[in-house]
């Protein structure tokens, strides 16, 4: 299966950002399917299946690729210590042109950090850092968003602006070129620095019955100068679309 770290990437937090979100102390399970385009070159878009399951509890909570502990919960904010699975990864086996072939791994990781979610009557506010624990990209990774919902009977639509940052280490392990590659590959020699990718989301959910539920996402984002300047790179921005269904016990 073709992987790239900007494509998986997105899928992780779309994992975390769209599924329906459990009431306090009950379960969800489902299933759901993203695709996701590439910004690598000699990749094409691809369907990723997988498994949801969430739980929102007083102290701890499962969504989707991440779990977490509350420092701090009450109605409009919540602090939490987390940790998620994070399948960055580019396999240059699978890609379609030679030279990419040439290059080295990159492998998916563990990041761990904070994050934070304030809720009041004029929307939602997105935050979180996080760095990598298992000692591959040994990067960094923030985010910060404004929702907005809007409920119209079984319907809750969620949209959102924001802006995605990776620190120079995690921006130069998935796409940069190293002497060692440029040599073998033919490509140039490329170290990657720090940025910001803006992006656009939607999140419609439907209440199909008081226990089931069907979510449509969508996520466009831009990405930044210091990913399109790599040779690795053949696009200007990426977009995700994901359809899934749970039930809540």
């Amino acid at each position: 299966m073709k992987s790239n770290t900007f494509k998986i990437g997105a899928i992780a937090a779309a994992v975390a950002l769209y599924v329906p979100t459990a009431l306090a102390g009950t379960w969800s399970l489902g299933a759901s399917a993203l695709y996701s385009t590439s910004p690598y070159k000699g990749e094409d878009g691809k369907i990723f299946p997988f498994p949801l399951i969430n739980y929102d509890g007083d102290s701890v909570y499962l969504q989707g690729l991440s779990a977490g502990y509350y420092l701090w919960k009450d109605q409009q904010n919540q602090l939490s210590l987390a940790v998620a699975y994070s399948p960055f990864r580019f396999k240059p086996g699978d890609d379609d042109y030679g030279y990419m072939k040439q290059l080295d791994k990159r492998r998916s990781t563990a990041m761990a950090g904070l994050r934070y979610r304030f809720n009041a009557s004029w929307g939602i506010i997105r935050t979180e850092y996080l760095g990598d624990i298992l000692n591959e990209s040994n990067g960094f990774t923030a985010d910060l968003a404004y929702l907005y919902p809007f409920t119209f009977d079984r319907l809750t639509l969620l949209p959102g602006i924001g802006a995605a940052w990776a620190s120079g280490k995690q921006n130069d392990y998935y796409f940069g070129v190293s002497p060692h590659e440029s040599r073998r590959s033919g490509l140039n020699e490329y170290q990657a620095d720090d940025g910001w990718s803006p992006y656009l989301e939607m999140t419609a959910v439907y209440a199909l019955t008081d226990s089931w539920r069907a979510s449509l996402v969508a996520r466009y984002a831009r990405l930044n100068g210091e990913v399109k300047d790599s040779p690795m790179v053949n696009a200007n921005s990426t977009t995700t679309v994901g359809v899934g269904l749970t039930y809540r016990f």
